[in-house]
Order: structure tokens, then C-alpha cells, then sequence
């Protein structure tokens, strides 16, 4: 790509904000060599990088490559056998570490199986987790080794303190003692790494020892004692020897990192390459980018492209397309009107779509990848060649026809300017005449109206402005394609206080064949933006439909969840009743024993009764309360085992199970219920051919058919543990989807292998909340209750 069109459409600026965004300074470098790519497969493979990339920090948000350092050079030591430093070892130790931070980044959910580009870089990371901890263990800063890196440095350090405190000990006790009238001041200070009291000069002789410096005045001399010179010297013999166990440390965790110079050096490059590829992304998202579409047919439709170096909050995004219909497009309009914006936009987003980077635009958005993309943009006046505007545009639009192709993309900003507008209108429309005969995708800006007229007379080529609001005098910025911009000329004048006479004298001197032109002009642009209001409205009504239905749909989704509700309720005042019902006959069957066996009177038995039969009537009268009447009343012949009913008193559906008998009762299976009532409490729903039919539909319709049909037990005794599991775990789906509360497995006694085989498939089930041995009365060790979540 030539540099003369990156430098011209800013590339270098955008080049600069994507520095920034990368942290280690390798990938800031390769920030600042990256260039267009000139092949559609290196395009697609960076755009595609870029996406994953964005799409991984919209999921998992930011991710820090702060910890990258250069360990290239100390690499290279390694390989030769060199001993690295401290901080060239605590630099390898926080590129692995960061190697770590990241490999965990990358690692997807257990239930996220799905793979992208950039998985296997970071699979590739070696994070040598032994070496990163052994090297943090033992060095604490750039110039710090640990006491514990060895047990010798440990020993070593050990007898230093002792020494040190020793030679502490010695001074004070001079300094609070004997000497204190001999020294300058009570202190200890320190020459050439050796303790020392600060003596006066006349007093040399009261305290013997080596003179190691004096003062600039001769009155201070810096004595150290005799009497720790002996210490002094051990103190610095542990110095020497806490160096070489250091450099002996040193050596051995050098040698273990030259052992995996390859593993670090891929590190290295790896944690690199994906810092300029999240460098990438976080622009795109800074910039609410998007991933352009890329085509070999030469196409380019931008939708709502904002040009990334303006203000995005004042930047008025543009539509423009070019290679589709035509293959030349000249985009006319007063100045400062937004038509070089226009044109550096198509421009920038050509060269940054090819270099793998997001463009601010709409999803969806189209661009072609060009060998080359030419540029004749803004001022290229020339003061040392002596070049006025007309020659340097000339000159370098000469070296763009000399090596344009037919995959190149040129840009021109006012072709023909600076010079006799009738030769400069000539010269501009022979220029793009040769290009659109050659098939090159070329844009052009002008203010030419010949330029306006051959777009219209010529196929393959069209016009484009950019909207101004006269009535304000301030564009606004709108690309409108499809018809021809107007100066406005006289309008604008006549809005800045230009006086009448003289405006109506200057359309006087104007030709009127140029006079309809313009004003045809004018009309096409209203039309253009009314029909464009239009389209604006029509989006608006469509997104309001698609939120009303949304709207609808989530009503509709709130009613079905409360009826799923209202029928989960009534079961469960189906399964109370039957409870109530079940422990009033357990007490009368008590009762009736006990009475058989005991010596009671007939007052009594006759008094127990009465007392069942009033709690009977009871319950019979709170459930009439609320029982509605039937629509319509049934007769016995019409109904059919199978049939669909309703139940008035309990509200709950259910199948026929038996025919009604001469007074009109009959047993109805609701759910795990079955219940027998008069056929005056029913509501006919429909035949049992209707019930399979609407089976499959509707959630509440399965689980209502699925309730009717399973039963609260199953038997399993007589089976082998095979065919009893495949039988269990079949019932336990069924019920689980009818909503019953808990079951009871049958299983037997005997040897205690089908119930240990039960138990342990209850343990896997995800369906079983608890599950239980059977209580007396229940079935005892023959028996399991099993409850759901």
C-alpha cells in the first residue's frame, strides 16, 4: 500500500490511537508496523482474530497483558550460558505469570463447546508454573534475594545479624562509656563499609584503633576501634560469602530457565500477538466498531460509517455504496458541506477493514479489498518546487494514472480546481471518463455542474451531495445518492444580508438552460429527502409493531404460566382432600376393629357414626360453595371411558374411568387422583380421540395428560436389578413431568439387592430431592418413598 495514501486519509492517526490500547512493547510495535493487507485470506484472518477477540471482552470483559516483558535478550544469554540477574529473572517470572492470567482467560465453560480463532494460542501458552514459583520464592526485588532461597543463605544471613549486632553492642557501650568525652559526637557512623566512632583530632591516642577518614577540617578523625576490627573483618568475610551463595542461586535458577528457553521464547511471541490482537479489539469497541463484510467483486456499501477521528457525538454518520450500479461516483455540494469527510471516509475504512481492524459502522456493512487505494486530497501546494495547487494536484494525479489497476480504489477531492473552470471541468471529466471506461472504482468531489451533467448522461456513473439547510445556512452532512448537489450560491448570499438588486443581477448573467438545471437539481434533492423522512417514518412504525408484539407476546407467556399455575395448584388441594379422605378412613377402619373387639355399647357405635357423618356433610357443603354448575347436563348414554371431563367441585380436569351407575356415579381419574363423583358435577370437554390429538400441543395439555396416566407406586419385585432400573428410571421421567410430589417403589425385602440397586440409581437421579425406607404401615424395608425436587 503507498504511503502517500495512508499519510493523506490519517491511517497514521489511527495507527496511534491502536498503540495505545496494546500494553507490552512488542505489541506496540507491531501496532506500529501494521499495513493493509493486499490478500483477501490475511484480511479475513485478522478481521476474524479481531471479532473473537471483542467478543471475548463483551463476555468476559478486559484482560491485562501489563506483565509482558522483553526477555529476548536475556534468552539469548541463557543459550550462550550466561547467569541472569535478579531482575531479568523476576522479568521471566512475570511473563509466565501473565502467561497464566491469561491461559485462564482463555479457557471456556464446561457447557461452551464451541471454538474461535484465537483458542489455540491460548492453549499454547506454557505458564511452567514450577519455575515462576521458584523464582518468587526466592528473589523478592531487583537487588533482593530471600533468606530462605537456601538454607546456607539462610545460615549465612543468620550470622550476620549476630555479627552485626555484636559490633553494635561494642560501639554503644564505647560510645555511652569510656570514649564519650573523646568523640565529636556520640554517634556510629560508617567509612568504606566499616563501623567507626568519630573522634576528636587531639584526642588520636585515647582511642586506639585503624583511621579509615577525617574530616575536611582535620578535626574529626573516623576510627574504628580495635576492638571490632576483628569483628568488622568477620562481618565482611560473611559479605563475600552471602554474594557467592547469591551468585550460586542465581546460577541454579538460570540453568533451569535455560532448560525451557523454546517454551519462553513461544510464551514471549504468543502473549504478544494477543495483546495486538485485544489491542484491536478494545478500539473496535471503543469506537462501537463492527466487522466489515469483505468481497473480491470490488463492492463497498458502508451503512451509518462515522469517521473514527471526528467526535463520534457530533459526527453525522453516512451511506455510501459504489461498484454495485455504477463504478464511479461524484458527490457535489457547497464547501464545508461533509464531501471530504465523505471521501476520507470510504478511504480510512478501506485501509482498515484491510488491516484487519473494525470500522465504525452498522453490522453489515460491505468493503472490497483493493491492491492499492490512490488519494488526491486537501491542499498539495508546493512552495519548494514552486508548485502552485493546480500543478501538484496535476502532478501527482499523472503518477496515480501511471500506476492505477483495475483493483485499485482512487479518491479525488475537487478534481480540476485551481484553474480555468471551463479547461479544469474539461480535464476532470476526461480524467474519470478514462478511469469508468477501465472498470476502476473511482469517487471524485467537484463543484463542476459539466461533471453533475455527465454522471447523468453517462451509465455506470452517479451523482451524490451532500445535504445542506440553507434556511440555517449549516450542512448537514447527510451523503444523499442519486441526485446532484446545488452551490446554493445565491440562496447563502441572500441569507448573510447580500443585497436583492444585486442577487437578481447575478441570475441574470446566468445562462437559463444552467438556470432550469439547478432548479431541477433542487427539486430532485427535495424529493430525494422527503422520500428519505419517509423511509425514516416507515422504520420507526415497523420498530414500534415489532415492540407491541414483544409486548403481546410476553402477556400471552405471563397468562400460560399463570394457568400452568392455577392447575399445579388445584392438584395440590386434589392430593390434600385425598390425604383427609385417606386418614378419616384409617380411623373409622380403627374404629370398626375396635368396636368388634371390645364390648361396646350400640350408643356408642351409633354416636360415632352420627360424628362421620356430619364431618362427611361438611366437607360435601365447602366444596358445593364453590362448585359452578354445569353449562350444559349430561346424560349417561353420551359419555364414553376415555372421555375428557371437567370436575365442577374441585375444578380440575380428568378422564372417565367407569361408566355412571343407576344413580348417576362413576369414578373419574384426575391426575394421580381418582375420585368417584355424580355425573351432575361434570362438564363434558371432549371425546378420548380429542385428548391424543392435543397431546401434542401445548405444555400444559402433555402435563395433564402425562399426570392421568402415572401412578404414585411402582412395582418392581419379581424383575432382575437390570430390568427393574430401565423400569424406574422410565416411571420416575413420567412422573417427575406430572408433578407428583413423591412416589412409592416396591422392591421387596428379600436378599436387599434390588433395594441397594434402587438406592444407588435414587443417588444419580438429579430428579430426587430425598428419598426414604418405608415406616410402619408404609411397607416397612419392602419399600421406598421417593420425594422430587
Amino acid at each position: 500500500m503507498n504511503q502517500k495514501a495512508l499519510k493523506t486519509l490519517e491511517f497514521d492517526k489511527i495507527i496511534h490511537i491502536l498503540t495505545a490500547h496494546a500494553a507490552s512493547e512488542g505489541a506496540k510495535e507491531m501496532c506500529r508496523k501494521l499495513v493493509p493487507y493486499d490478500n483477501i485470506n490475511d484480511v479475513e484472518r485478522a478481521q476474524r482474530e479481531t471479532a473473537d477477540a471483542l467478543r471475548r471482552v463483551y463476555r468476559k470483559g478486559s484482560v491485562s497483558f501489563g506483565g509482558i516483558r522483553d526477555i529476548r535478550g536475556s534468552l539469548k544469554r541463557l543459550e550462550i550460558g550466561g547467569i541472569l540477574g535478579m531482575g531479568e529473572l523476576l522479568q521471566i517470572m512475570s511473563l509466565l505469570e501473565t502467561a497464566g492470567k491469561i491461559r485462564q482467560y482463555g479457557q471456556r465453560e464446561a457447557d461452551d463447546t464451541s471454538r474461535d480463532s484465537l483458542d489455540e494460542s491460548f492453549e499454547f501458552l506454557d505458564p511452567i508454573p514450577t519455575l515462576a514459583s521458584e523464582i518468587r520464592r526466592c528473589i523478592l526485588a531487583d537487588d533482593e534475594m530471600a533468606d530462605d532461597a537456601s538454607s546456607a543463605l539462610l545460615q549465612i544471613r543468620r550470622s550476620m545479624r549476630q555479627m552485626n549486632d555484636k559490633v553494635h553492642n561494642t560501639l554503644n557501650s564505647m560510645v555511652n562509656g569510656s570514649a564519650r568525652s573523646y568523640l565529636q559526637d556520640p554517634v556510629v557512623t560508617m567509612r568504606d563499609g566499616r563501623y567507626c566512632l568519630p573522634v576528636k583530632a587531639e584526642h588520636r591516642s585515647q582511642v586506639p584503633g585503624m583511621i579509615h577518614d577525617q574530616s575536611s577540617t582535620g578535626s574529626t578523625l573516623f576510627i574504628e576501634p580495635m576492638a571490632v576490627i576483628k569483628l568488622n573483618n568477620d562481618f565482611k568475610e560473611l559479605l563475600m560469602k552471602e554474594q557467592q551463595e547469591i551468585e550460586k542461586i542465581l546460577s541454579v535458577l538460570s540453568e533451569k530457565a535455560a532448560a525451557v528457553t523454546e517454551i519462553l521464547a513461544e510464551d514471549y511471541r504468543i502473549l504478544t500477538a494477543l495483546d495486538f490482537i485485544f489491542a484491536r479489539a478494545m478500539m473496535a469497541k471503543d469506537m462501537k466498531a463492527t466487522r466489515p463484510i469483505f468481497n473480491t467483486d470490488r463492492q463497498i456499501h458502508i451503512k451509518d460509517g462515522r469517521h473514527p477521528l471526528l467526535d463520534p457525538k457530533k459526527a453525522v454518520p453516512i451511506t455510501v455504496r459504489l461498484g454495485d450500479d455504477f463504478d464511479l461516483l461524484i458527490i457535489t455540494g457547497p464547501n464545508t458541506g461533509g464531501k471530504t469527510v465523505s471521501l476520507k471516509t470510504v478511504g480510512l475504512f478501506t485501509l482498515m477493514g484491510q488491516a484487519g481492524l473494525h470500522i465504525p459502522a452498522f453490522e453489515g456493512s460491505r468493503l472490497a479489498v483493493f491492491d492499492q487505494v490512490y488519494a488526491d486530497i486537501g491542499d498539495e501546494q508546493s512552495i519548494e518546487q514552486s508548485l502552485s495547487t493546480f500543478s501538484s494536484h496535476m502532478t501527482t494525479i499523472v503518477s496515480i494514472l501511471k500506476e492505477v489497476t483495475l483493483n485499485s480504489l482512487v479518491l479525488f477531492d475537487e478534481l480540476g480546481a485551481g484553474t480555468d473552470p471551463t479547461e479544469g471541468a474539461a480535464l476532470a471529466t476526461s480524467i474519470l471518463d478514462h478511469l469508468h471506461r477501465q472498470g476502476i472504482r473511482a469517487m471524485a468531489t467537484t463543484h463542476y455542474s459539466e461533471l453533475k451533467v455527465y454522471a447523468l448522461s453517462t451509465e455506470g456513473v452517479e451523482n451524490a451531495c451532500c445535504e445542506f439547510d440553507v434556511e440555517s445556512l449549516r450542512p448537514t452532512y447527510r451523503l444523499l445518492i442519486g441526485i446532484p448537489g446545488k452551490s446554493n450560491a445565491f440562496a447563502i448570499s441572500s441569507r448573510l444580508g447580500l443585497e436583492d438588486f444585486l442577487i437578481e443581477d447575478a441570475k441574470k448573467r446566468i445562462n437559463a438552460q444552467d438556470v432550469s438545471f439547478e432548479d431541477m437539481m433542487a427539486e430532485l434533492q427535495d424529493s430525494r429527502v422527503k422520500l428519505l423522512n419517509e423511509q425514516e417514518e416507515i422504520t420507526r412504525y415497523k420498530s414500534e409493531i415489532r415492540t407491541l408484539r414483544d409486548a403481546l407476546q410476553k402477556k400471552q407467556d405471563r397468562i400460560d404460566e399463570r394457568k400452568e399455575k392455577i392447575l399445579s395448584d388445584a392438584a395440590a388441594q386434589a392430593n390434600a382432600i385425598l390425604q383427609e379422605a385417606k386418614d378419616y378412613a384409617d380411623e373409622t377402619m380403627k374404629n370398626f376393629h375396635k368396636f368388634g373387639k371390645a364390648s361396646i355399647s350400640v350408643k356408642d357405635m351409633e354416636a360415632e357414626r352420627a360424628r362421620l357423618r356430619e364431618k362427611i356433610k361438611e366437607n360435601d357443603s365447602r366444596t358445593a360453595k364453590a362448585a359452578p354448575k354445569p353449562k350444559k347436563k349430561l346424560k349417561a348414554a353420551a359419555l364414553h371411558i376415555g372421555d375428557r371431563v371437567r370436575v365442577l367441585s374441585l375444578n380440575l380436569e380428568g378422564t372417565v374411568s367407569t361408566l355412571p351407575n343407576p344413580k348417576g356415579d362413576l369414578f373419574v381419574q384426575m391426575g394421580i387422583l381418582r375420585s368417584q363423583v355424580n355425573i351432575n358435577d361434570l362438564e363434558y370437554i371432549g371425546e378420548a380421540e380429542n385428548l391424543q390429538k392435543g397431546m401434542t400441543t401445548g405444555g400444559g395439555k402433555l402435563r395433564m395428560s402425562k399426570s392421568a396416566a402415572v401412578s404414585t407406586e411402582i412395582n418392581l419385585i419379581g424383575m432382575t436389578v437390570d430390568e427393574a432400573i430401565a423400569h424406574l428410571d422410565k416411571y420416575l421421567d413420567d412422573a417427575y413431568l406430572a408433578h407428583v410430589p413423591n412416589v412409592r417403589i416396591v422392591h421387596g425385602k428379600g436378599t436387599g439387592a434390588l433395594r441397594t440397586a434402587v438406592h444407588q440409581y435414587l443417588k444419580r437421579c438429579k430428579h430426587v430431592k430425598t428419598f426414604r425406607l418405608g415406616t410402619f404401615g408404609e411397607g416397612d424395608a419392602g419399600v421406598t418413598i421417593a420425594e422430587f425436587k
